[in-house]
């Protein structure tokens, strides 16, 4: 029987095996998507990763372009550093500004109590038809890395770990209130977004972790009541199980050279629905046939018995090939229907 994009993606992200394997983004640059649905060269190079890019009409028209199961709507408290605009359309974050207890009085949030902060975000949910909509944010750890800067975070952590606790709770504490707030707006799917760690290995000890982030996780863990998927690129395995302990739903995007996605189906694919990990290397300079392999072989090895989404090595950036675009969304279309037979 044939299901909504919605019931698709719940499916999933409840490690049961839907109608077919779902496609899902957490975002697409702007400059890709001009070029992919014709839209025009885009007039700006400074896309802020911290708001939303659509309206809910953009939103849905990539969608049905690329055949994804979701739209995404982004509010993320913002980074406190230098933002420098970069080539195709991001931009990048440079040095923190809150270097010492004296900064923070410049860390200002926007109220988590206002309700015009959530009004284009209830437009989405009114708009969103049959579509699983993500809310993509961010919880806090990586807010306070950029905004005080990674060397810094990094010493303070040693030497004044009562700063980094100030900063971090600012940002935990305010996307609590945002959390309980947009789980009851009507969303399906709560994204956060908060790296943790390199290709190699975590940014900070399963020590550190336990001490200073999880306990402050675990008081934003109880506002959420939507199926949760924590994003982080890099070695996260470390800290799994302590992600698992927070009730999460699914991982992202399991970063290829960094982790195993086979290895993952197999040693937690009973606990834990998969998201990823179409590599990015193939998307922005291989060929169409490189990516329908790769898409084809992901869904053969991760998708059979359930829990696995589909989507990009981390999300659709500008300087992807559009045709290797298309491909991925035509592949995950000939190969994903239950029972997997690829």
């Amino acid at each position: 029987m044939e299901m909504s994009s919605r019931e698709r993606v719940l499916a999933a992200l409840n490690r049961e095996e839907p109608d077919r394997v779902p496609y899902c983004e957490l975002g697409v640059d702007r400059f890709l998507a001009q070029r992919i649905m014709g839209w025009g060269e885009p007039t700006s190079q400074a896309t802020n990763l911290e708001v939303n890019q659509y309206t809910i009409e953009e939103a849905k028209a990539i969608a049905s372009r690329l055949h994804l199961d979701n739209i995404s709507y982004v509010l993320r408290a913002p980074v406190y550093a230098e933002k420098n605009p970069g080539k195709d359309g991001r931009l990048f974050y440079g040095e923190g500004l809150i270097k010492t207890e004296a900064d923070l009085d410049r860390l200002e949030l926007p109220d988590p109590y206002d309700d015009a902060l959530y009004a284009e975000a209830e437009a989405f949910v009114k708009g969103k038809d049959d579509y699983a909509l993500f809310f993509v944010t961010r919880i806090g750890l990586f807010p306070t890395m950029l905004s005080m800067g990674m060397t810094n975070f990094c010493i303070a952590l040693y030497e004044n770990r009562p700063f980094v606790e100030a900063v971090l709770d600012r940002y935990c504490d305010w996307t609590a209130v945002v959390a309980e707030r947009v789980c009851q707006l009507g969303f399906d799917v709560f994204i956060s977004t908060d790296d943790m760690a390199f290709k190699s290995a975590p940014f900070f000890s399963p020590e550190i972790f336990r001490e200073l982030i999880l306990p402050r996780y675990e008081r934003v863990a109880e506002r959420i009541t939507l199926p949760w998927v924590i994003h982080s690129d890099g070695y996260v395995l470390p800290f799994l199980d302590d992600l698992l302990s927070l009730g999460i739903s699914g991982l992202h995007p399991i970063e290829k050279g960094a982790m195993d996605i086979r290895a993952m189906k197999r040693d937690y694919g009973d606990r834990l629905c998969l998201l990823g990990n179409v590599d990015l290397n193939i998307l922005g300079m291989g060929t169409p046939e490189d990516v329908d392999r790769e898409v084809r072989e992901l869904i053969r090895d991760v998708a059979p018995g359930g829990g696995y989404i589909v989507t990009s090595g981390n999300s659709l950036a500008a300087y992807l090939k559009p045709e290797n675009v298309l491909a991925l969304s035509e592949a995950v279309r000939k190969y994903g229907r239950y029972p997997i037979s690829v």
